[in-house]
């Protein structure tokens, strides 16, 4: 997406919703990864700002889960716990903060995101 692209206010709401979206992981099993797609495959094709969004989204969302893994392997150690407890702040702040960049029009890069879908 360019930067001098003008976004509507739809377009930053459907930004929006791809980040909030991955709260319902918090409810549902796998929900931080299937709410974001969901929300990216049904507009990624009509707006190209949702499309950069729900990659940039998704990659970090599959990175969590990549962490959380390890995290739980690590726990036979001890540091896992403390590991485990970081992820999640981490998780919780950096949405938020991927959320309000939505409403600004800015895609947000995630911060230790390994990049499986490129951007």
């Amino acid at each position: 997406m360019a930067e001098n692209d003008i976004l509507s206010r739809d377009d930053k709401n459907m930004g929006l919703a791809v980040h909030l979206a991955s709260f319902s992981g918090y409810l549902i099993p796998m929900g931080s990864i299937l709410g974001p797609l969901i929300v990216w495959l049904m507009k990624r094709d009509e707006i190209a700002f949702v499309d950069a969004c729900g990659r940039q989204c998704l990659n970090f969302k599959i990175s969590m889960l990549v962490y959380v893994f390890i995290s739980l392997i690590l726990m036979f150690v001890g540091i896992g716990f403390l590991l485990l407890g970081f992820l999640a702040i981490f998780d919780i702040v950096v949405t938020i903060i991927a959320a309000i960049k939505a409403t600004e029009g800015v895609c947000y890069r995630y911060p230790l995101s390994i990049q499986f879908f490129k951007v």
